[in-house]
């Protein structure tokens, strides 16, 4: 015997991050007492995304086309190449930095207890993109936790096994911060990767 409708659709909601089944249900009654022309334009644009969006063959980043319209982009500077863990860490450097250069998606980190080595990050391809010559720079832009760490290790050996220069976004102090109120694993690192004043 299958569920109610309704508990269908309060699991439906559990899908996305961070919602549990209190969330959920609140969600789900929402949408049914207030907003049931909103759910339906919510159902068709997402089941429209989910036919339509792919990834870009260049990049691995979200495109309705076979290529993005950054990697489309003539005037991107291919020389430097900066690589991201996820769609949205691409979109916060695109919008705070004036970067010119090209991207490459992973779509995750390296993390051997969950099944994700460098198959599944799509490293087979960009080791061969590295190898045609045109790319300078390896800018390496993933987070500052372990298994991001690992990800910029192996990044940066596969750059420069491929004569390509890998740089790492530096990390430390908040612009304006404090360092009372800074915490004690970011503080080390500042402190340990301190550079000349100028």
């Amino acid at each position: 015997m299958s569920l109610p409708l309704l508990e269908q659709l309060i699991d439906a909601f559990r899908i996305l991050p961070g919602v549990g089944q209190k969330t959920a249900q609140r969600m789900a009654y929402h949408v049914l007492e207030r907003e049931r022309e909103g759910a339906q334009k919510l159902a068709e644009v997402l089941a429209k995304a989910i036919e339509r969006i792919g990834h870009c063959t260049q990049c691995r980043d979200f495109s309705e086309t076979e290529v993005c319209a950054v990697c489309a982009n003539s005037s991107r500077e291919r020389a430097q190449l900066c690589v991201v863990e996820s769609p949205a860490d691409r979109l916060a450097i695109e919008s705070a930095t004036g970067f010119r250069g090209v991207y490459y998606v992973l779509q995750g980190r390296l993390s051997p207890l969950d099944g994700i080595g460098p198959r599944e990050l799509g490293l087979d391809a960009l080791g061969t993109r590295l190898q045609q010559g045109e790319v300078q720079e390896l800018i390496i832009a993933t987070s500052a936790t372990v298994e991001g760490e690992a990800t910029a290790h192996y990044l940066a050996q596969l750059a420069r096994a491929n004569n390509v220069r890998p740089s790492r976004l530096a990390q430390g102090l908040p612009l304006g911060g404090e360092l009372e109120y800074v915490d004690r694993g970011t503080l080390s690192h500042a402190f340990g990767t301190r550079t000349e004043a100028t």
